[in-house]
């Protein structure tokens, strides 16, 4: 199938918003989890979910859902996680 050049940018743009990939379980816990405690760390969302996070926060960052929004003053100086207006945007929040 050819389009006209003029046509691209559109169906780029319409390519791109109809790829939008559903969230796990383990991805919509943790994203509810910092939505609601925001800001926290890593290991607090651990400790709250029982498991091992690093996957589903490098997932949840690539997809622009969550930050790193600081750090905190603790030993080690971890990282703190908030939401993003991205996030905001998926779910229709103001």
């Amino acid at each position: 199938m050819i389009t006209p050049p003029a046509l691209a940018p559109f169906l780029r743009k319409f390519h791109k918003e109809r790829r939008s990939e559903k969230l796990s379980k383990p991805a919509l816990e943790t994203l509810a989890i910092i939505a609601y405690k925001q800001p926290l760390t890593k290991f607090e969302i651990e400790l709250l979910r029982s498991v091992n996070v690093d996957g589903v926060i490098t997932n949840l960052i690539e997809k622009s859902l969550i930050r790193i929004s600081g750090r905190k003053n603790a030993p080690g100086r971890p990282c703190v996680f908030g939401t993003t207006k991205v996030f905001l945007e998926h779910f229709c929040l103001k």
